[in-house]
């Protein structure tokens, strides 16, 4: 089993580039379905989600080409309906290729997803809206059977904002006949990605980023090359990194107003944060001031962001509280953290988090992309070498994290296979 072992006590030093969002171009991967001819997706980071859906669309018939960093999906020959279980275990995104092949043959066949343990994430609000939308589904043996011989407009209201449900809306209306109104929407830079993409391929649509979006559908798509927008998660993530080691980063590519909120508090537990040309910038306090924090969806505390922020937080001067109201379970890593000697107790969706003066080695486990992200930042406080086990959640998520890390002086290796990265 691949592990990452760290050895903290080293303060992050230089500067690093941002790759382009996991959560943005995994959906534009698939919304490359929509049209026949080669869209060229660029800035994708070679993890192994994306890695993943690019199975996932192979398997469909579709021709995927990597070079470097930007990945060519030609759909003309995608004329398959089924993804496997296989492969949709791995990660609860392709549940995104529902909504480009419901415009592509009226009919899909969609394993249930996989992915992060972090919560219920049903899958509900996707098939409430595209049933408004004239799509019938059935369940069986593990797979949804879905039909729309013929998408229609319609007015869908969210009853959450679901990134994942606004995106398969948003994909599945740009192919249906007349206007569709969706209300309440996810505002996630994303989301605004994946509707500049579609406009580029054709698509009509007004509103994205606002919380109604407004479809007009149009007939025919054509192939298009976009640059995925740089990974939110990850700048943040990174910044995180810096701060807790009392390190000086210089994150290259970072987009600021996309964590807006979430450098506030970065800022209120004594980080400094300057804007340069091109990047942001953090240097790390002595020690961290504890600060109170609510998950919300965008433009709030990104969730994504929280298990990171708790790490940092356990060695801070003072108690703190998170409070998640985004995923139910996703404080399940907080024994992980424990084991190194935090202190922190959770009570239905809120954590206490009281800052002890340092953090233990200890061995630990990635139970999900960002909790794995978290046991990293945690191990770089350490003292001694921690060992991280399921790390494959790691590469989920990240690219080549342990070498970028290193190279800004954290003195971390992998033992087992090597990163997609490198694949």
């Amino acid at each position: 089993m691949d592990r990452l072992i760290v050895t903290g006590g080293r303060p992050l030093r230089g500067s690093i580039w941002v790759n382009g969002a996991k959560n943005s171009a995994l959906k534009l991967m698939a919304a490359a379905l929509l049209a026949d001819g080669p869209t060229a997706i660029e800035n994708v980071p070679r993890i192994l989600d994306c890695v993943t859906m690019g199975e996932v669309l192979e398997h469909l018939g579709a021709t995927v080409a990597w070079d470097g960093s930007t990945v060519t999906v030609d759909a003309s020959g995608a004329a398959g309906l089924e993804t496997p279980y296989e492969l949709v275990r791995k990660m609860r995104a392709s549940i995104i290729v529902l909504g480009p092949l419901l415009v592509r043959h009226g009919r899909a066949r969609v394993a249930m997803p996989g992915g992060c343990n972090i919560g219920s994430r049903q899958i509900d609000l996707h098939l409430k809206g595209l049933e408004r939308m004239g799509a019938e589904f059935s369940y069986e043996h593990g797979y949804l059977d879905a039909r729309a011989p013929r998408l229609h407009g319609a007015v869908v209201w969210l009853d959450f904002p679901s990134v994942g449900a606004t995106e398969n809306l948003l994909v599945a209306a740009v192919g249906a006949d007349g206007t569709t109104v969706i209300e309440n929407a996810a505002r996630e830079p994303e989301i605004q990605d994946l509707a500049a993409m579609l406009v580029q391929m054709g698509a009509k649509i007004d509103g994205a980023g606002t919380t109604t979006i407004e479809v007009r559908g149009v007939g025919g798509f054509q192939p298009a090359r976009h640059r995925v927008v740089a990974d939110r998660i990850e700048t943040g993530t990174f910044a995180i990194a810096a701060a807790a080691t009392r390190g000086d980063v210089l994150i290259e590519g970072a987009r600021p107003e996309h964590l807006e909120l979430f450098l506030s508090k970065l800022t209120d537990t004594g980080a400094l944060i300057d804007m340069e040309p091109g990047g942001l910038r953090v240097s790390g306090p002595d020690r961290p001031v504890a600060v109170d924090f609510v998950t919300l969806p965008y433009p709030g505390f990104p969730t994504d962001l929280q298990p990171q922020m708790m790490a940092m937080l356990a060695s801070a001067r003072g108690t703190s509280i998170a409070t998640e109201n985004v995923f139910e379970s996703r404080f399940m890593f907080v024994d992980e953290l424990n084991r190194m000697g935090a202190d922190i107790r959770t009570e239905g969706h809120h954590a206490v988090i009281r800052g002890v003066e340092g953090l233990s080695s200890a061995p630990v486990r990635a139970l999900d992309i960002r909790a794995g992200a978290a046991m990293v930042i945690a191990a770089l406080l350490a003292d001694g070498t921690t060992e991280i086990s399921h790390v494959y959640h790691v590469d989920r998520g990240y690219q080549d994290l342990e070498t970028r890390l290193a190279a800004l002086g954290a003195e971390i290796r992998r033992e087992g296979s090597p990163s997609p990265a490198g694949m």
